[in-house]
């Protein structure tokens, strides 16, 4: 089951707030220099308990659970034919395995009554399939008086994790949205769930951080992060400010033991809100995708840097372009770095993902490049994007995974001493012929020139190994170990201490990896 998430919080607010007083221009001081930070009384109006808005906004948060019903094969008995075959009975069926197995699943979550008529925010997961072969039969709604419907999805968003019931009842406590954009890490925060399905509990903390990146990707990779007690069974619940807004809907938790750490993530309102206001028309969400695979990291991290002579921590470099996609149209290419799109930078907290999904299928999206160190752009047209299943599709390949020997053949201490070429790099290569490109397993069509041997001493060594093919050097194709060496040598003339090879293992889509140079 997934484990859903909860809501952030406040503490009491017994004494009093701090505001920092605006230092004179002129030289530096220190940020908590005496008299820079004043202590003052709470704002008027500031609750010095929480209770009485507390009482007003429970009522307008429900729980959700579902029942399911999950189709599973039965497991081969494995001592069929033998003595022991009937110990097993009817559970494991014959040797080949028995009839398919129904029983019966459930999930919990929280929500919240956004309408007098009934409409309730929750997230996807919380309604969705818990296990391979599920499939959600029913869903109850239970408001804080206990009275339960039945729900009906109106919308649901696999992608933002977002989806809005509703339930045949008027008259009913709700709660608005607010303005989560004026959220301010340190700013107070309360949430109301139904953790473990105990009923209605609350909890306080303040915003940890806002526009915090988690790496799932897409349009709605930014969170709002709390430390409030998020557990099992919060997912979809609400976060308040407090003036009783719901700023964020809570959504993700990071925690090592499935418990609470004080790490757990919000959808903000301002991306909630028209989503949510989307499915209320009876509308579907459209996001942008431009056929393009990202290079696993996000931002290119300092090494990539080096190898390419730009700056770290800007930019996202294109790990692969899908034939035919829009961004191949445009003539976006594998190894350039994409630094802004319309104008806006591509940072580690506003990534290339998040600024194309939300620009309109349709309209028409620059990319500013660095290709080869030099700048370009294009111009791409945005489509809409395809469903995860679809995107993982398109992706395909076996991901192996780069920066391991897992699978060698062979100590490459104990192969014949490297070619000249590819000596700087620590590696010998040769050219990838059509047999060998058979023995590798990457595609008859596949270019570059095959690892022989890698060097211990090297910092390619667990980077690379044998019968992985380079494609191109700091983006020159390279088809003989001569090319790797003259691209070597043009990126040490340039004072780069590094090169970024572009390197295809097998089946799986090729990537980039920045191999320093001896």
């Amino acid at each position: 089951m997934r484990y859903a998430y909860a809501i952030t919080s406040a503490l009491l607010l017994g004494g009093a707030t701090a505001t920092l007083a605006l230092q004179p221009s002129g030289a530096q001081v220190a940020q908590n220099e005496p008299g820079a930070i004043q202590a003052v009384s709470p704002k008027p109006g500031a609750p010095m308990s929480f209770a009485d808005m507390v009482a007003r906004l429970q009522p307008a948060v429900v729980n959700i659970s579902t029942k399911q019903t999950i189709v599973q094969k039965q497991q081969a008995n494995p001592f069929a034919g033998t003595p022991f075959g009937d110990l097993f009975g009817g559970m494991g069926g014959g040797g080949q395995g028995g009839a398919p197995v129904k029983r019966e699943g459930a999930s919990l979550g929280s929500g919240f009554l956004i309408s007098p008529d009934g409409y309730v925010v929750t997230n996807n997961h919380v309604i969705s399939p818990g296990a391979q072969g599920a499939t959600v039969d029913s869903i109850t709604v239970t408001l804080s008086d206990k009275k339960e419907y039945v729900a009906k999805v109106i919308g649901k968003d696999q992608e933002s994790d977002l989806a809005l019931l509703k339930i045949d009842a008027a008259n009913l406590p709700f709660v608005k949205f607010g303005d989560s954009n004026g959220a301010r890490v340190g700013d107070w925060v309360v949430a109301i769930g139904e953790p473990f399905g105990l009923g209605g509990t609350v909890t306080a903390g303040i915003v940890s951080a806002i526009n915090r990146v988690t790496g799932q990707g897409g349009a709605y990779d930014r969170f709002i992060q709390t430390d409030a007690s998020i557990n099992q069974g919060n997912s979809g619940g609400p976060m308040f400010d407090l003036n009783g807004n719901v700023i964020g809907v809570n959504s993700q938790i990071f925690s090592q033991s499935g418990g609470n750490i004080g790490i757990g993530f919000a959808i903000p309102a301002a991306v909630a809100k028209p989503i949510i206001a989307t499915f209320m028309k009876g509308g579907t969400i459209e996001r942008g995708y431009i056929g393009v695979q990202l290079q696993p990291g996000g931002t290119i991290n300092e090494d990539t840097a080096a190898a390419l002579g730009i700056p770290k921590n800007q930019g996202e470099l294109i790990n692969d372009v899908t034939a035919g996609g829009p961004a191949a149209k445009a003539g976006v290419r594998a190894g350039d770095v994409v630094t802004k799109v319309n104008g806006q930078p591509v940072t580690v907290d506003q990534s290339l993902s998040y600024l194309v999904s939300n620009v309109k299928p349709g309209q028409t999206a620059r990319l500013d490049i660095l290709r080869n160190g030099k700048p370009t752009s294009a111009n791409v047209v945005v489509v809409p994007r395809p469903s995860a299943d679809k995107l993982a599709a398109v992706v395909g390949g076996d991901a192996q995974g780069f920066g391991s020997d897992d699978g060698d053949d062979g100590d490459d201490s104990a192969t014949p001493a490297a070619p000249t070429a590819g000596a700087a790099l620590g590696i010998g290569v040769q050219p990838l012929t059509p047999a060998i490109a058979q023995a590798v397993g990457v595609e008859a069509s596949t270019q570059g020139v095959v690892i022989a041997v890698v060097a211990q001493t090297s910092d390619a060594y667990g980077k690379l190994k044998r019968g992985d093919v380079i494609i191109s050097v700091n983006g020159t194709p390279v088809r003989t170990a001569v090319d790797v060496q003259n691209a070597v040598n043009v990126a040490k003339a340039a004072g780069r201490p590094q090169v970024l090879l572009q390197v295809k293992r097998g089946r799986s889509p090729a990537t980039f990896l920045p191999v320093k140079i001896k």
